[in-house]
């Protein structure tokens, strides 16, 4: 338990990181874009004084035509920098260096782009001679200083998205890999004492010459050994297709409640629908789903210490056979509800924690079902729900 903590508090350290170095870049980024607003500004300016003094030495009309001709020159230098408007006395617009030159004498175009300055807070430049007032927009570079902090965000989260998805994969591929080479060899493993205690069975019904004593032993032994055969064949199916036949999934329910209801202590109740009564059918291997129910039971009567009350409520929905067990134990924490899931989680003192993923697995790789916590309050109950789909 203390490892998922640990891991909890790891993932939020990098995510703190990772935000520390985009709130860092963003800044940094927003100086460098309010330096060189500054400085187009001032080039602009200068751009104004240049202008002015070739003019204050204009005299006649030829020489005006000349300074024009200066302006015009002069301004052809921010080519490829920064898109200037210029508006003359009569309000006429000129624009210079936009991409499509015949914007550069639209006035519907200009006077939107002007428009649109006007609106975002720009503040005009006074201009000298011919041009009243100067209007230019921010240059493609500060578009892209200013833009490169969300761009960095994008790619950032695009990587860590993919690198995440990559390494979970992984993790999963090798846990499938690991459990179903776990789980084989504990069937192989209780193979050899299962054929050994068969022989001993044989051998006691041999010499137990019809006496009743030795006989009620024989039946039990026979009935433990059939259960360890069972659990052998669980733990072969995992990491294999298992075979799934239609059956219907209340009656089966109701068998392994009087399974564990016969282990369970007397002050237990099971309140669980009739397979006689109700009838819904899903594709399914009756062992390991078995399994499932008898881990959430399990469980269940773990967390109500002895007494209490467990409940199934099964009903279909958008083709979905709907399994909801409840109890009355101790509940769960909500910051719980997918952790309990993982391998090795356990608020036990004895466990191994596998139980739970196990189930985890067996309905949602092998019955391309769900299994979650719906609800659980403290001290009041916890409700699991499986969905498979309808045979």
């Amino acid at each position: 338990m203390s490892f998922y903590k640990n891991n909890s508090t790891l993932k939020m350290l990098l995510a703190a990181m990772g935000i520390l170095i985009v709130t860092i870049s963003m800044f940094y980024s927003n100086y460098i874009a309010k330096q060189l607003e500054e400085r187009e500004k001032s080039t602009v300016t200068l751009f104004v004084q240049a202008v002015t003094l070739v003019l204050e030495d204009t005299q006649s009309k030829a020489e005006n035509d000349k300074g024009r001709e200066m302006e015009l020159a002069i301004l052809s230098t921010f080519n490829g920098i920064m898109p200037i408007i210029l508006e003359d006395e009569l309000g006429d617009l000129t624009g210079y260096n936009y991409p499509d030159e015949e914007n550069n004498s639209n006035q519907e175009f200009l006077s939107q782009r002007k428009a649109k300055l006007i609106n975002s807070g720009f503040v005009p430049i006074n201009g000298y001679g011919s041009s009243k007032r100067i209007f230019y927009e921010p240059s493609r570079l500060y578009k892209l200083i200013k833009y490169f902090p969300l761009a960095q965000v994008l790619l950032l989260g695009t990587f860590i998205l993919f690198g995440y998805y990559f390494l979970l994969s992984t993790r999963r591929s090798e846990e499938n890999r690991i459990w179903a080479g776990m789980a084989k060899e504990t069937a192989h493993q209780l193979g050899t004492p299962i054929s050994a205690i068969i022989g001993w069975i044989e051998h006691l019904k041999l010499i137990s010459n019809g006496q009743p004593e030795h006989n009620e032993v024989v039946v039990e032994l026979q009935k433990d050994v059939d259960r360890l055969e069972l659990i052998a064949d669980r733990f072969s199916k995992i990491g294999s297709t298992p075979d799934l036949k239609k059956i219907n999934i209340v009656e089966e329910l109701e068998g392994s409640m009087h399974y564990m209801q016969r282990r369970a202590a007397k002050k237990v109740v099971f309140d669980f629908p009739s397979g006689k009564e109700l009838k819904l059918y899903c594709n399914i291997n009756v062992h390991l789903f078995n399994w499932v129910i008898e881990n959430l039971l399990r469980n269940s009567l773990d967390a109500m210490n002895g007494k209490g009350k467990i409940s199934a409520n099964v009903f279909r929905e958008n083709n979905m056979v709907h399994i909801e067990l409840s109890d009355t134990g101790k509940g769960i924490p909500a910051n719980q509800f997918k952790t309990i899931f993982k391998p090795g989680f356990t608020t036990k003192k004895r466990g191994w924690g596998l139980g739970l993923s196990l189930a985890k697995r067996i309905v949602e790789n092998y019955h391309n079902g769900k299994i979650f916590v719906k609800n659980s309050k403290s001290d009041e109950g916890t409700t699991f729900a499986i969905l498979l789909p309808m045979a």
